[in-house]
């Protein structure tokens, strides 16, 4: 199962880093480090290096690096971290996965949900003591946590396997999604379609949630619950 280098799920920049991280509810600054890698260097010791994890291209500052991909994998990642994962393990369980499974992609692929538990549970019991940590991703009958489970739930995978539809985790039910081949990747809601930045900027223009709801033919519910999980302190 490979990539289509002329998928545009792999290649177009829909999203900056600022809005992936939003979507997916995590800091800016983490969705950074996974997408970007980082450099650190403590005074007095050696300069310490994290390379990406995720699918990222090269663009100008402000400018959407992000493919589709890369937020399907982001999806994985913050399941991780909900899980109590530390970012030590969660390396070492993508380079994994991306080993066992044979694919460069391996977080937004269907095995990841499939064949990822027996993986990471057998890698840590057998091979590797430093793995120890994925026993909170994944249980000794060799499934997911359900915390994890929840996340990958939310990954709708394509015929050839990879992440084709995706939708956010800020909410407990899924009101907000992102699919490439609908609003060109950008955010809408489940019911009603409508793009989750028109329905945000009427309200931030002082509309009433019902008034906006209504014209977007969006229930008034679901987007009180996408902006009570965006905007907790003014909900």
């Amino acid at each position: 199962m490979k990539a289509a280098k002329d998928d545009m799920r792999f290649n177009a920049q829909l999203y900056t880093v600022a809005e992936a991280a939003r979507f997916l509810g995590v800091p800016t600054s983490t969705f950074s480090t996974w997408a970007r890698g980082y450099v650190r260097r403590p005074p007095g010791r050696r300069v310490v290096r994290g390379a990406p994890i995720l699918t990222s291209i090269d663009a100008p500052p402000n400018y959407p690096t992000v493919p589709f991909i890369g937020l399907a994998e982001g999806m994985v990642l913050a399941a991780f971290r909900k899980a109590g994962v530390s970012m030590q393990h969660i390396r070492q369980a993508v380079a994994v996965l991306a080993k066992e499974l044979g694919l460069d992609h391996a977080l937004a692929s269907e095995r990841l949900y499939t064949d990822g538990a027996v993986i990471l549970f057998d890698y840590a019991e057998s091979r590797d003591e430093h793995l120890v940590g994925l026993t909170e991703v994944v249980s000794r009958q060799k499934v997911f946590a359900p915390v994890v489970e929840e996340y990958l739930k939310r990954i709708t995978y394509a015929g050839d396997g990879w992440a084709e539809r995706v939708a956010s985790p800020t909410t407990d039910r899924a009101v907000v999604v992102a699919d490439p081949h609908r609003a060109f990747g950008q955010p809408i809601f489940v019911r009603g379609a409508a793009l989750v930045e028109s329905v945000l900027g009427r309200w931030k223009a002082g509309e009433s949630i019902v008034h906006v709801a209504e014209d977007f033919g969006v229930p008034a519910s679901d987007v009180e619950d996408y902006l009570r999980a965006a905007f907790p302190v003014a909900a």
